[in-house]
């Protein structure tokens, strides 16, 4: 998805994988200048821990940009909210996945094993499923409530709301909104989005309201 996007503005960069083991994380972090990287994205289970060693302000960081003075973190996980109704928005979950989403939506109505179960989203405008369950449904939606879904490529949360005709934003949704949002951080430039969904299966711009 990022190639495509550095591609298609004609910039000569490249996106890598790195597996980056625990004892290994402070000297990756800090060791991205000297190996050429102007940026980074930090995925799970790492995210908090590296909020902590650069000292972001935000408890969990998902993007690194390298600067003159050193490193910047950032969060993008959320960044799919753009535009979506949230005036009454509900979390379901409170796990690691979560974090970005209750910065993102301080009035949010969290339901999590270890408070209030099971949840009952009936009067939320906007759901954030951030469990790991995929199985079965977690929460049943109806027509007019939107759905965020981060497991990728998708639940069974996501595919009974779709059958109940509610807007749903899969995992892979979810994914590009965060990768766009990184792209321009660490470019400056905006994200050739339609190019980043259709790298990674996404025909069109439109939340899928039904399957």
């Amino acid at each position: 998805m990022q190639n495509a996007a550095f591609a298609a503005l004609g910039l000569d960069w490249t996106y890598l994988a790195e597996e980056v083991e625990p004892e290994a994380l402070e000297e990756v972090v800090f060791g991205l200048a000297g190996r050429g990287f102007a940026g980074a994205n930090v995925t799970a289970p790492y995210k908090l821990d590296v909020a902590r060693l650069i000292g972001a302000k935000e408890p969990s960081v998902n993007t690194l940009v390298v600067q003159p003075g050193g490193i910047k973190g950032f969060t993008t996980d959320a960044a799919v909210l753009h535009g979506l109704p949230c005036d009454r928005p509900a979390i379901v979950g409170d796990g690691g996945a979560a974090v970005a989403f209750r910065q993102a939506l301080p009035g949010a109505h969290v339901f999590s094993r270890r408070g209030e179960w099971p949840p009952d989203v009936s009067g939320a405008d906007l759901v954030v499923h951030a469990t790991p369950i995929v199985a079965h449904p977690v929460v049943l939606l109806k027509e007019g409530q939107t759905l965020v879904d981060l497991p990728y490529p998708g639940s069974a949360t996501a595919r009974a709301a779709r059958q109940a005709r509610a807007t749903v934003l899969d995992g892979l949704e979810v994914l590009v909104a965060q990768g766009a949002a990184s792209f321009t951080l660490w470019t400056g430039l905006p994200a050739p989005v339609e190019i980043m969904r259709r790298a990674v299966g996404l025909s069109d711009a439109s939340p899928r309201h039904s399957g």
